[in-house]
């Protein structure tokens, strides 16, 4: 077993210490809605120390490990939304996502914005890894894309960017008063990461819809929840506060670990 899985091992124990649960499924964690409550408190603590232990325990440019073929054993196992039902969603499945475009945005030099088409026939990367799941399980498989880096350096980051935030169509929750679309961000170090990167293919086949197609953001040294699927823009920001509920993405503005590292 090599360090760098001793270290996701190590964390991820320490994670569920601190917060006495057993990791059923993301249901699991209703109760967390509540800002009061002395457990969620408690986790949000213990986030800010993981970040802080992992950047300094791994390189900004460590790698997560890669498997052969021969240990793909299944296919992805779908999870959260599989069909999201937004009209600008719906509309781009019904024409094969030709009309589909990836925007890079915020604290920039330029807008870009990229068809699928485009991002297919940049350079690709495809890596064999181990997508953890935070309900407790896992699955490897081949995930084939361009790199996120070259693209933001197209749009030209500005130095006051700190996070990416990621807009997705999914609409993993609906309200009385609308849907609320997945959302998740990353610092620049993932983001820049030589293995996050911007999947269109799932074990050399096109990303299937199940798993977020057309565009599902990898970023390999975190868990599940930190990849988040039907990914329409990028955007470049200095400050976490203005979006949702401030804490970063989704999930982790209901109590998750905003860091999501393995």
């Amino acid at each position: 077993m090599s360090a760098l899985i001793t270290r996701r091992n190590f964390l991820r124990s320490s994670a569920l210490a601190g917060s006495g649960l057993i990791l059923a499924g993301c249901d699991q964690f209703d109760f967390l809605g509540s800002r009061e409550n002395p457990v969620r408190h408690a986790m949000e603590q213990a986030n800010v120390l993981t970040y802080k232990v992992q950047r300094t325990l791994i390189g900004d440019q460590t790698l997560a490990r890669e498997y052969a073929a021969s240990e793909i054993r299944q296919g992805q196992r779908p999870n959260g939304s599989t069909a999201p039902s937004t009209p600008e969603y719906m509309f781009l499945q019904m024409q094969n996502f030709e009309p589909y475009r990836l925007t890079v945005k915020g604290m920039v030099e330029r807008e870009v914005s990229f068809s699928l088409a485009e991002l297919r026939n940049m350079p690709a990367r495809s890596q064999i890894t181990r997508h953890d799941c935070v309900e407790g399980w896992s699955c490897i498989a081949k995930w084939t894309g361009t790199a996120l880096g070259p693209i933001l350096d197209m749009a030209g980051v500005k130095p006051q960017a700190r996070f990416c935030v990621y807009h997705c169509y999914d609409n993993i929750q609906r309200t009385l008063t609308g849907d609320i679309l997945y959302y998740e961000s990353s610092d620049l170090v993932d983001a820049y990461h030589p293995q996050t990167i911007l999947s269109y293919g799932l074990n050399d086949q096109a990303l299937p819809v199940s798993n977020g197609a057309p565009i599902r953001l990898r970023i390999e040294r975190a868990l599940g929840y930190k990849q988040p699927k039907y990914l329409h823009t990028i955007e470049l920001v200095d400050d976490l506060s203005p979006f949702g509920r401030g804490k970063g993405g989704y999930w982790p503005d209901n109590g998750y670990d905003w860091y999501g590292g393995i």
